[in-house]
């Protein structure tokens, strides 16, 4: 699913640079994929998938108001 419009940055996109940059701030991987850098109504969505997997921690994600 697209997460990022502006740059066309998908979910997967987001979760693979995360985990190739393990120990990297939010701020980096928004460079590296250039999400969050115009409108910004990205950026609580890529922070829940950095975050981790809330769902298989036990932990229901927040929803993210889409529907």
């Amino acid at each position: 699913m697209y997460v990022c419009v502006c740059a066309a940055v998908t979910d997967r996109q987001i979760r693979e640079v995360a985990s190739q940059c393990a120990g990297g701030d939010f701020r980096t991987l928004c460079r590296n994929l250039g999400i969050a850098q115009q409108c910004g109504k990205c950026a609580a969505a890529a922070r829940l998938l950095v975050g981790g997997d809330r769902e298989a921690a036990g932990t229901p994600a927040p929803a993210l108001g889409l529907g």
